[in-house]
């Protein structure tokens, strides 16, 4: 590879790095090509985009880039493949899947909406982390709840209610 290659990768992913706020860096390596093509089309299906790069250039580009990735590049050693996603659980429901069949892939490290996570050991962290639609969803239904039960309150007293009001109107006159 030439230095303008390595200086168009190297420029590729920063830019890759800036545009998503999930990424995974996992090791991929022992998966024959059959299971190396499962996994990719388990990700293509799960919306997450993986890609097998060299170290040395993803290093540089997380230097290049403006974000603290912590000590996510000291995960780079041996081989590693980077997976972007806009949900930041995705990644990691892949992976777990995956792993019922493989031992592969291992999660080496993961940057999620500026949190670092080193360590396969976090595996199931991530998995359990809420997207952000999730957590809006949750909001949401959490908001409606009260307004529901006011509504229904009114609804099943209702008659109760117009029963007090008209009862009331008729002392009065």
């Amino acid at each position: 590879m030439t230095r303008e290659e390595k200086s168009h990768v190297i420029k590729e992913l920063t830019a890759q790095l800036a545009d998503n706020t999930n990424i995974y860096l996992t090791d991929i390596s022992g998966l024959n090509a059959a299971s190396t093509s499962n996994l990719r089309r388990a990700c293509f299906k799960a919306n997450v985009k993986l890609a097998v790069v060299k170290n040395t250039l993803l290093e540089k580009a997380m230097e290049a880039s403006e974000r603290d990735f912590g000590d996510l590049p000291s995960t780079l050693k041996g081989n590693t493949s980077v997976m972007y996603s806009e949900s930041g659980n995705a990644p990691a429901k892949v992976i777990k899947a995956f792993r019922k069949k493989s031992d592969k892939p291992l999660l080496k490290g993961a940057f999620i909406e500026e949190s670092i996570y080193i360590g396969d050991n976090l595996l199931d962290t991530l998995v359990d982390i809420k997207s952000r639609e999730e957590l809006i969803g949750e909001i949401v239904g959490l908001l409606q709840s009260p307004a529901k039960n006011v509504i229904s309150a009114l609804k099943s007293s209702g008659g109760k209610l117009a029963g007090i009001v008209k009862t009331l109107s008729e002392k009065e006159g």
